[in-house]
């Protein structure tokens, strides 16, 4: 854990980003613990990036939370969804990374179940998704993503066999930000939304065999 604290003290979002992918991410509820491998994350630099909404250094209370220290939960809602970030950079520089999309491993059930009934791919491939199915609510804005019931688990970690990196998703009219590759994903991983099917890797679902 303290190792994973100190790289994101010491590295830029864009490293953060890659960093996450294979991390083993954990929600201890009343029910049990619902957990999974991130497998697609894309990086906001704000206050230059024109998609981050903390774009210009702007401050209201909805953004508080982005101005806090590296590891902090940055929720919000869009769309009826709610969506999580994870705050890169020391106090101060609002930047972060939205998880996009979880492989399930622990608690499938209990995440079909949050999800409606939703099976296969469709759990957890996209950034509303997964925080339905793992349940997490408004209460983690604020709190820290290393000691909080919804924590990062390094000793489970896999790694990517290869990582690809990606214009990011709904990012239109935005200028060179619209284009720019800052979606990182496990390439063939089958929880990964708007791929094709034949990109899928079906036996080992993007992840090395060895580390």
């Amino acid at each position: 854990m303290k190792e994973m604290i100190q790289f994101f003290e010491t590295k830029t979002t864009e490293e953060i980003a890659e960093y996450l992918l294979g991390m083993y991410l954990e929600h201890e509820t009343p029910v049990g613990k619902l957990a999974g491998y991130i497998v697609d994350a894309e990086a906001y630099l704000g206050p230059d990036d024109e998609a981050a909404h903390s774009y210009g250094l702007r401050k209201t209370p909805r953004l508080a939370a982005m101005y806090q220290k590296p590891g902090t939960i940055y929720l919000y809602t869009m769309h009826t969804h709610l969506l999580l970030n994870i705050v890169t950079q020391p106090e101060g520089r609002p930047q972060g990374v939205m998880i996009r999309g979880l492989e399930p491993v622990s608690g499938i059930e209990t995440m079909q179940k949050n999800r409606g009934g939703k099976t296969s791919a469709n759990i957890t491939n996209g950034p509303g998704k997964l925080v339905a199915a793992m349940g997490i609510t408004k209460e983690y804005y604020g709190q820290s993503i290393f000691t909080s019931a919804l924590h990062l688990v390094p000793d489970k970690r896999k790694f990517p066999k290869t990582i690809e990196k990606l214009p990011r998703i709904g990012i239109p009219n935005k200028g060179i930000w619209t284009d720019l590759p800052l979606r990182y994903t496990v390439k063939g991983n089958p929880y990964i939304s708007l791929q094709k099917k034949s990109e899928i890797d079906e036996k080992n679902f993007g992840w090395r065999t060895t580390t």
